[in-house]
């Protein structure tokens, strides 16, 4: 690969985080307000998200999955690779720890999953983002999600929602063959 083309991937991945980034710290808010959490309260829990140094260079820091990101201590926002949050089934509200490791590579692992429920709903696209219209409403669900299992829009898929919390995002679980199509109705709680 040749350095100009090689710099111009770099800066559109750059550009792109930082779109992320931004989105993420909506989000962020967002759920903060939905579970009932004023400003304060929400950067009063960030703040009590451990950052913890371990050998050499090494921090392992902890925090909230927020549909695309995690929100670590201080709203500091953490980009979760989405075919590793895609693959993992994260949801909403999961909680995670990251490894930051000595030469900077980040090494996730979910520490304890939010209470979930499944549900059926229908792939949809609004602009970019993709999303799954389903109990009257229209979840996130990320890009990769949709790659990995071949989706289509308009394609009946099973998604994950947090139990308690209203969300944003949801997780793809799978993709209903046609045959196997069931009701929009349909709930299935784990």
């Amino acid at each position: 690969m040749e350095h100009q083309e090689l710099f111009a991937k770099l800066v559109g991945a750059l550009e792109s985080a930082n779109a992320s980034l931004k989105e993420a710290r909506s989000y962020a808010d967002k759920l903060g307000k939905k579970l009932g959490y004023s400003s304060d309260d929400i950067k009063t829990l960030a703040a009590q998200i451990s950052v913890t140094e371990i050998e050499g260079e090494e921090k392992v820091v902890e925090g909230v999955f927020d549909g695309q990101n995690m929100v670590g201590p201080k709203a500091k926002l953490y980009p979760v690779p989405a075919n590793y949050a895609s693959k993992s089934k994260l949801v909403e509200g999961d909680h995670l720890k990251l490894t930051i490791t000595e030469n900077g590579g980040f090494l996730y692992k979910q520490i304890e999953p939010i209470a979930r429920k499944m549900a059926v709903g229908h792939l949809i696209v609004d602009g970019s983002q993709y999303q799954v219209l389903c109990e009257g409403k229209a979840y996130n669900v990320l890009y990769a999600s949709v790659t990995f299992y071949r989706a289509q829009v308009g394609d009946q898929v099973t998604i994950l929602i947090p139990e308690n919390i209203d969300a944003n995002w949801a997780a793809i679980e799978n993709v209903l063959p046609e045959s196997e199509t069931i009701g929009d109705e349909l709930e299935i709680t784990s």
